[in-house]
Parts: C-alpha cells; structure tokens; sequence
C-alpha cells in the first residue's frame, strides 16, 4: 500500500548538517536506502520537509521509515495511506455502497 511519508526537519539540526555541508548527503543516503516511488522537498509550517511516496506491505516497515529520519534530522514524522486515480477507481463499489447505506 502507498504511503504519504511527511518528515518535517528540526531547523537547528538542519542548518547544523548544512553547515557542515552534510544536508543533501545525509538525505540521499536516506533516499538511497528507502527508494521511494517520489519524493519532494518543501517548507511546511516554516521547517525543511520531505514528502515522500513510499510502498509498506506491513505496519512494522513503518519504524525503518521513520527512524533514519528521527535520528539524522531529529524529525518530525507523519504517515498517511494514499491512493492513485486508479486505486481510486477500485474504490467505486465501496463508495457506491455507502453512499446507497448511510447517503
């Protein structure tokens, strides 16, 4: 299953691996190992974040997820399932049913 990965960087341990020119690196190493489907990096609520699109089998693969995260940029991690156009469209009984149920 697709999974919308959000890890919102600590600023001050951010701008401490820029500094010693380490940001990118430690990131990619990160990237490297977890071979996202996507990945982009924006500011959300002020922090450096990255946004990634990660395939999880199992709930247990989310800690290998979230902890190089935790412990390179003190982050702050949310996760949240996410659907394609097409996973959307596999979804149309189950709408069409609730919507016949409780609509």
């Amino acid at each position: 299953m697709r999974f919308l990965v959000k890890a919102r960087m600590d600023t001050e341990r951010a701008n401490e691996l820029a500094r010693q020119g380490k940001l990118g690196e430690t990131a990619g190493a990160i990237i490297a190992e977890q071979k996202p489907e996507a990945v982009y990096f924006a500011l959300d609520d002020g922090k450096r974040t990255a946004f990634l699109i990660l395939n999880m089998d199992d709930p247990s693969e989310l800690p290998a997820i979230a902890e190089p995260w935790f412990l390179a940029f003190n982050a702050e991690i949310e996760s949240q399932p996410a659907m394609t156009p097409e996973d959307l469209q596999k979804a149309g009984p189950g709408i069409e049913a609730a919507v016949k149920n409780f609509g």
